[in-house]
C-alpha cells in the first residue's frame, strides 16, 4: 500500500514490534545503497532499540539506536535512520532523531552520536535540525584520546562518513574527562 502526503504531521513515535519486521525491511530497501543495506538490515534485530515513526497503523520510518560504553563513559548512538521514500521531508526523521536522541539521553548516556555520508545532505539536514554538529577528528581525539578508535568502532564509522554529536552533550562529557 502506497499512501500520499496527505498525512503531514499526523505520525506516533513508538518502540519497535515484531510485526513490524517486514515494513522496515522494505524501507530499509528503499532507503540505502547495497552495502549499507545490508548492515542496516542486519542491525535491526542485534542489540539496541528501534524506534518507528507511525501514521494510521503503518510504519513509515525508523530510527535504530545504541547505547555503549568507551572508557569511563556512557554513550549513545542514533545508528540507522530511514523514512520511506512517499513520507520523506515531512518531519517524520527529526522527530525520530529527536525521540531518540532523548531516548539515549534518559538512559544516562553522556552523549549521543550519528554518522552520515558525508554528501547525505538530507541526512546531514535532519541532524542540524535535531540540533547535532559536525564533530572532525581532532574534536573526538580531544575528548577521547586513543579511545576515539574505540567509539569509531561502536557507532559503525565506515569511510567517506561523517561524524555528528549533539549539542547537549557539553555536560555529559565534562563527566568523561
Amino acid at each position: 500500500m502506497v499512501w500520499g502526503s496527505e498525512l503531514k504531521g499526523d505520525f506516533t513515535i513508538r518502540s519497535s514490534v515484531q510485526s513490524d519486521e517486514d515494513r522496515l525491511e522494505e524501507i530499509v530497501g528503499l532507503s540505502f545503497p547495497r552495502f549499507f543495506r545490508f548492515f542496516a538490515g542486519r542491525s535491526l534485530n542485534s542489540e539496541g532499540t528501534v524506534l518507528v515513526s507511525e501514521a494510521k497503523r503503518m510504519v513509515v520510518g525508523f530510527a535504530k539506536l545504541t547505547d555503549f560504553r568507551v572508557g569511563g563513559g556512557r554513550f549513545g548512538c542514533v545508528l540507522w535512520l530511514a523514512v520511506h521514500p512517499n513520507f520523506r521531508r515531512q518531519n517524520v526523521a527529526t522527530e525520530l532523531v529527536e525521540a531518540g536522541t532523548n531516548y539515549l539521553l534518559s538512559r544516562h548516556a553522556g552523549a549521543v552520536f550519528a554518522s552520515t555520508q558525508r554528501g547525505n545532505s538530507g541526512s546531514l539536514a535532519t541532524f542540524r535540525k535535531a540540533g547535532y554538529r559536525r564533530m572532525g577528528f581532532l574534536g573526538l581525539w580531544r575528548i577521547f584520546g586513543w579511545l576515539v578508535f574505540c567509539l569509531y568502532r561502536k557507532i559503525w564509522f565506515a569511510p567517506g562518513e561523517i561524524v555528528l554529536m549533539h549539542d547537549r552533550a557539553e555536560e555529559g562529557l565534562a563527566r568523561f574527562e
